[in-house]
């Protein structure tokens, strides 16, 4: 009598879930060459290592000048300056931009000494030189300004588009040619990315053919199409598919092609021999040589399937060329069913999603997705507009948020932040806030973050977001972080000091780090406190009216101010440096490395990670405050408990070797 596998106590897809998900698919990560690096998944994250521009630069043509030697003009009135010479893109400026003086600069071009802000070429007009005005034949020695502009114009200052220290990329962002374009303009040329899983295919039965071998139909032959459909399904899923040779229905062979797939790969595939049948032997492999977790799913195609652990290394490893050296362990199995349709079937459902997650690869998504505009967003130039937008999709049966993204067409970071576009119509004005729009993805992979925040940048945040699914963080600052959260678009927004905006909003936790004064290693002019920028001739380097840290120092200058009887505008009049303002936490410590400042606001932290001494002047409470109606989205609740962690073992501790840094008090205000 024939002994038979029967189908007794059949498992509910749910479990076959969780036993492929108890499975360990994940291979180790690697680092590539950048140009290798399209279609891989980061395994850490990448932060910006200088600033992008590295240098402020003109970003259109036009002239170069002093600011304040232009208020007033206009084009009845315009001011003439002297032409002192011309800055080209790729070359360093050879002119200094004194007081009633221009230079000629082109887009892209850096700086020269002396100027803050650009006129367009459009708002000047050249007067001859010795030919007299207007002597085509003479070369122009002056320039007739006919419009004022402010410090700043026209200039994108060093890291505007990402400033070094910044959180460039997080861990498990799939890197598309967006991405890969940001690490080229941040010089990365290896990336470290998550390992390609190797998924070993074995297909099995006496019946079966290799396509280009000859078939004999008259012993009940057929083609193996399991093999070559499952290794495309594989490849699509971002796994690496070795196929092996075609097995039998021999236990010993099985067995053997079974071990050396398992010492190979990460994952091992069969189909066929699942079935109750009494040559049907690939279960008693996995129970003898492994660990069988499940046999028979109720689900209709495939109920007979297997899945399970195979030990890697030792005997039965014959005929693979690495067997000696194999790691110890295990490898993931899982036995398809045999049919055809049944195989793939039960592969897309619940083998490839495994794969997809250990390479680190998004669900598969359409090109095209209809949302509803998070904010009004008003447009009126009468062209086309392909406005970049950026998709939170809130899973509550509604359409996804589309909020626009735009920093300019000079910022490559847009491309980040940004999943695709909506045609604007040229005869469309204005979309209002809620309005059903169609967004094109910039590629089919494209799935939305878990969770939107916006706010103050932070080295404990990066941390944090490292903790997180998927999440997007727009670093906006403090007040235009309040400012969002209050028009609805961010699930959270990240504060830091004293604010005086009030928003509805959930605070969820949060932490305390210590700011002041950045100063070379050593503080060789010996500052002790705000008074030395005030009274001293130092060389000061400020941050953002927006940053919480800039509050903060504004906040203890007033102090100070009331101190001297005098008013805040009289001190910061003497800071030399106050209105020059720099992106990131990060990058004032990179100015007072570099020697452009004698001294820089920012954190405790970085002055001693760079190597920079550090003069304190106080404690700043940074809170992370969710808006009231998505405190119960899954990724805020995950959100949440990682908060809820803080100040914990030292492993679970995302405070850990942060200097200046402690978690808030329940209690703290």
């Amino acid at each position: 009598m024939s002994d038979r596998k029967e189908f007794r106590d059949l498992a509910t897809p749910e479990a076959a879930r969780e036993a492929i998900d108890s499975l360990d698919l994940s291979p180790a990560p690697e680092a590539v060459p950048l140009e290798d690096a399209r279609g891989r998944v980061l395994a850490e994250r990448v932060d910006a290592a200088i600033d992008v521009p590295g240098f402020d630069r003109a970003s259109m043509d036009g002239y170069a000048v002093r600011a304040r030697d232009t208020f007033g003009a206009d084009e009845a009135d315009p001011v003439e300056l002297d032409l002192v010479g011309a800055v080209h893109a790729g070359a360093a400026p050879e002119v200094t931009v004194e007081p009633g003086t221009c230079a000629e600069i082109s887009t892209g071009a850096v700086m020269p000494d002396g100027a803050d802000a650009v006129v367009m070429v459009e708002r000047t007009e050249e007067l001859g030189g010795e030919g007299g005005p207007g002597d085509a034949a003479s070369d122009p020695d002056r320039i007739a300004i006919r419009t004022a502009v402010a410090p700043g114009d026209h200039v994108m200052s060093a890291g505007a588009d990402i400033a070094a220290g910044a959180r460039a990329l997080g861990p498990g962002t799939r890197l598309t040619p967006r991405e890969i374009g940001l690490l080229s303009a941040l010089g990365v040329d290896e990336v470290p990315v998550a390992g390609t899983p190797r998924v070993g295919i074995v297909s099995t039965g006496d019946e079966l053919v290799r396509p280009g071998e000859d078939l004999d139909p008259s012993r009940g032959e057929i083609y193996d199409v399991n093999s070559t459909t499952i290794a495309a399904g594989v490849e699509e899923a971002g796994g690496e598919p070795v196929l092996y040779p075609h097995a039998g229905d021999d236990y010993d062979e099985m067995e053997r092609l079974l071990r050396r797939a398992a010492d190979e790969c990460d994952l091992v595939l069969s189909s066929g021999s699942t079935s109750a049948s009494a040559v049907d032997v690939i279960y008693r492999v996995i129970e003898e040589r492994g660990d069988l977790l499940l046999h028979g799913v109720a689900v209709k195609p495939g109920k007979p399937m297997l899945i399970g652990r195979l030990d890697r290394g030792g005997e039965g490893a014959s005929g693979g060329s690495d067997a000696a050296d194999s790691p110890a362990g295990e490898s993931a199995y899982v036995g398809l069913p045999g049919y055809p349709v049944s195989a793939l079937t039960i592969f897309r459902t619940f083998v490839a999603p495994a794969i997809r997650e250990a390479a680190g690869q998004p669900e598969p998504a359409t090109a095209t997705v209809e949302g509803r505009m998070a904010v009004g967003e008003r447009y009126g130039e009468g062209r086309m507009r392909l406005m970049p937008v950026g998709l939170l999709d809130l899973n509550d049966g509604d359409l996804p948020l589309v909020y626009p993204v735009d920093k300019g067409s000079g910022a490559t970071t847009s491309l980040v932040e940004a999943d695709g576009v909506v045609a604007v119509d040229p005869e469309t004005e204005y979309l209002d806030r809620g309005e059903r729009v169609s967004v094109q993805l910039f590629s089919p992979d494209v799935r939305p973050p878990t969770l939107l925040g916006v706010g103050e940048d932070d080295p404990a945040l990066n941390r944090l977001l490292d903790r997180l699914g998927s999440p997007r963080y727009l670093p906006v600052g403090s007040r235009e972080g309040l400012r969002r959260l209050r028009d609805g678009v961010p699930d959270v927004a990240v504060v830091a000091g004293p604010t005086d905006r009030e928003v509805d909003a959930v605070e969820l936790g949060g932490w305390t780090r210590e700011w002041g004064l950045v100063v070379p290693d050593g503080n060789p002019e010996g500052v002790t406190g705000l008074g030395d920028l005030i009274d001293g001739d130092l060389r000061f380097v400020n941050r953002p009216t927006d940053s919480g840290l800039r509050r903060s120092l504004d906040d203890a200058l007033d102090g100070l101010a009331a101190d001297r009887d005098a008013s805040r505008r009289d001190l910061t009049d003497r800071i030399d440096g106050y209105g020059l303002t720099v992106r990131a936490f990060e990058s004032p410590v990179r100015k007072v490395l570099g020697g452009d400042a004698d001294a820089g606001l920012g954190l405790r932290e970085t002055a001693e990670r760079l190597g920079c001494g550090f003069v304190p002047l106080g404690e700043q409470r940074v809170s992370v405050r969710a808006a009231p109606d998505r405190v119960e989205r899954d990724a805020v609740t995950e959100l949440a408990e990682v908060l809820e962690g803080l100040g914990g073992t030292a492993e679970g501790d995302l405070l850990a070797d942060l200097a200046g840094y402690s978690r808030n008090s329940r209690n703290d205000p």
